[in-house]
């Protein structure tokens, strides 16, 4: 069970079962969402549990982000498929998850450069974002 929280404490969260590695994603809405690029892990939305209440602002045709209404912090992202996503810097540590890869890297801030060695996607990569490794 891994367990998150926003910065206030009013959200919080509980993961039953495994997440997916993190995928970091430089997309430019994720970069104005944010102020930087996004870091998120996911699982199955019906091994997540969340207590308190969280609003969710449409940000595409296909695609949610929700966040704390008290403090704003960032804590899921809700498109296509089974799994929400979860902003990795909101769980609990330790969280035993390691970075898979960056995706969106054609968008990304021209203020950084990504070496850490993990692969590199310009755009969306399906076998990163949509897995849970069991």
């Amino acid at each position: 069970m891994r367990r998150g929280s926003c910065l206030c404490g009013a959200v919080t969260f509980a993961v039953a079962g495994e997440m997916r590695p993190v995928v970091a994603c430089h997309c430019t809405q994720c970069r104005k969402a944010t102020g930087n690029y996004v870091a998120a892990t996911s699982a199955p939305r019906d091994a997540i549990a969340i207590d308190g209440s969280v609003t969710w602002f449409q940000s595409s045709p296909k695609a949610r982000r929700g966040f704390c209404p008290t403090c704003g912090s960032n804590l899921f992202w809700d498109g296509p498929g089974a799994n929400l996503s979860i902003m990795a810097g909101v769980l609990d540590q330790p969280t035993g998850l390691s970075m898979e890869g960056h995706i969106y890297c054609a968008q990304k801030g021209d203020w950084y450069e990504i070496a850490d060695g993990t692969p590199q996607a310009p755009g969306a990569d399906a076998d990163m974002t949509t897995q849970v490794n069991t």
